[in-house]
């Protein structure tokens, strides 16, 4: 389940930032180059999409990996910028957060708090 997770999480996160950008390129040709309506209508149901499945991922990511409420929050926040799915994807990385050693860990630790 964790190497799913983990994956879905990364796959989705990617998606999530290539189709941000290439909804702005179409902002860009509807609004300033060229008056064309294409790209934003080819880009924004898909973006629609690809934000939707990134939330619902690092929802499952956060429940699957135990991540704090505070690093969820991040995580979600983290499609509203382009590109930041990306960026809190290799912090996350690099931080162990999409590591199923790591949830365990923190799952240890929560019990040995509350005990």
């Amino acid at each position: 389940m964790h190497a799913r997770a983990r994956t879905w999480f990364r796959v989705v996160a990617v998606l999530e930032a290539l189709t941000w950008v290439g909804l702005l390129i179409g902002m860009a040709f509807k609004y300033v180059l060229a008056d064309d309506e294409t790209g934003v209508q080819v880009m924004g149901p898909l973006h629609g999409a690809a934000f939707l499945a990134f939330v619902a991922v690092t929802l499952l990511a956060a429940r699957t990996f135990r991540w704090s409420v505070g690093v969820t929050l991040v995580g979600l926040a983290s499609s509203v910028p382009p590109l930041g799915s990306l960026a809190f994807g290799r912090w996350a990385v690099r931080r162990g957060l999409l590591e199923c050693e790591g949830a365990v860990a923190r799952a240890d630790a929560e019990h040995h708090v509350q005990r």
